[in-house]
């Protein structure tokens, strides 16, 4: 303290002062001290974004109720999905893609499961008669879907669109459209009527990475595109029901503009994984024709595929897009709907879930392995359940892909098998089971199903 200033003030004054000094001294040292750690802090959040950056945000792309050949980037003639061919070819793309079963909602289960309908037990669109739809809940209860296990990473998840498991929290999902009824209720709005429910989602997510469930129901009956989806498709000898599958094809296309569009408004295009599926084939009836299931239902599309084990039911393309870490590009080997959970817990850095019968495909997306061949199975339901907790009861059909052979064990009726060389008869109207030379080809699948099938 200046001794002028001493004198002036006088002795009180003076330790007055001092302790004053001493104060402020104290507290500009606390602050120093707090502005260190605020900016450690900074830093040390900036760390760990960087380090996060490649964990990606990641969406699944459901179409329902679409065969696998229609498509533009899988060779149609007339069906237009310019959107969807876009990202295809920005895609690994496997045209041999399936799906164990094809029945939508045992088909969705094992999506989000990543396990076979045997195992987690939705084998049935429907419970049986007098069983309240609610009932059927505790199946998805017992397991950890794949929104459940990305919490583990810090992933938000929305459901859109079709979700038969009662409130969209069921699934795991933080945030969703669907409260509980049959098919998905207000879940099935999306891409119909609104995408709003997923452009307010891109913009409260901030920083965190995402999982979208987005399963529009689309091209799903009822076929009520308006008519500039249906113009296009008219004067080439087609019926009306033809003509409205194809446009609701043209339909879901465009949902998928709307949906890359929203990325791109929100900044989440470049670090985004898109998975598209289709969660069963179908293929239309000719107008006024129906037709009758194994129950005697009525139905109206063609019976080799929905709910069949026949490539119009159970054969799907996939393709997986991340720019810059997957290279686009065609390939002939056999995925499965139940690869989708391993991939997806790969993709977001976790942990494999060892009892999990799917493939990570992630090695191979970026190109560090090759794929071993494989065989792939599958198991076809009745619509509507016999016995909830017994699914060897409900099953109508078992069978295997192996190669260019596919082979089908018709249990419903303990028939006789069918042998397919999807080579040569990709169609599959040619039975090969009756002939003698391919006995052992027989027996070598049917062997393989036995085993993959549980005891």
């Amino acid at each position: 303290m200046p001794v002028m200033l001493k004198k002036t003030l006088g002795n009180g004054a003076s330790r007055m002062f001092v302790a004053l000094k001493t104060k402020l001294m104290a507290a500009l040292g606390a602050f120093a001290l707090l502005t260190g750690c605020a900016l450690q802090t900074e830093k040390t959040t900036a760390a760990s974004r960087a380090q996060d950056d490649d964990q990606p945000n990641i969406i699944w792309i459901i179409a329902d109720d679409q065969a696998y050949s229609d498509f533009g980037f899988m060779g149609h003639n007339l069906v237009r999905t310019p959107h969807l061919d876009k990202l295809a070819s920005e895609s690994a793309v496997f045209p041999n893609g399936y799906v164990p079963t094809s029945l939508c909602r045992a088909s969705l289960a094992t999506l989000i499961t990543g396990k076979y309908a045997f195992d987690h037990g939705i084998c049935f669109n429907d419970p049986p008669d007098g069983i309240p739809h609610s009932e059927t809940f505790r199946f998805l209860q017992m397991q950890k879907p794949m929104p459940m296990a990305l919490k583990a990473a810090g992933y938000r998840s929305m459901q859109t669109g079709k979700f038969w498991e009662g409130n969209y929290a069921n699934g795991g999902f933080t945030d969703g459209m669907t409260q509980g009824t049959r098919h998905g209720d207000a879940g099935l709005r999306i891409g119909r009527k609104t995408m709003q429910p997923i452009d307010e989602f891109l913009g409260d997510v901030g920083e965190d990475p995402f999982f979208l469930w987005f399963a529009p129901y689309l091209p799903h009956a009822p076929f009520d595109a308006v008519e500039a989806y249906k113009e296009p498709f008219r004067g080439k000898g087609l019926g009306e029901r033809t003509i409205g599958y194809y446009a609701n094809i043209s339909w879901l296309d465009d949902t998928v503009g709307q949906l890359m569009k929203l990325l791109e408004k929100n900044g989440k295009t470049d670090n985004t994984v898109i998975m598209f599926i289709v969660d069963n084939g179908w293929l239309p009836n000719r107008d006024g024709e129906s037709f009758r299931d194994l129950q005697d239902r009525v139905i109206r599309f063609d019976p080799r595929s929905k709910s069949s084990p026949y490539e119009g039911g159970v054969r799907t393309p996939v393709f997986v897009r991340w720019p810059d870490r997957i290279k686009p590009g065609r390939h002939d080997d056999l995925v499965s709907s139940i690869d989708f959970f391993p991939t997806t817990l790969a993709l977001a850095g976790l942990p494999q879930h060892e009892a999990l019968p799917g493939r990570n495909l992630q090695p191979f997306l970026e190109e560090r392995s090759s794929l071993t061949p494989r065989t792939v199975f599958g198991e076809i339901y009745y619509h509507t359940s016999v016995d909830l907790d017994d699914p060897k009861v409900n099953v109508t059909h078992r069978w295997a892909r192996k190669g260019d052979w596919k082979l089908i064990l018709n249990d419903f009726d303990s028939g006789q098998p069918e042998l397919y060389n999807l080579a040569s008869d990709p169609d599959e109207k040619t039975n090969l089971a009756r002939a003698s030379q391919h006995a052992d080809q027989i027996s070598s699948l049917r062997a393989e199903i036995e085993e993959w099938w549980p005891d």
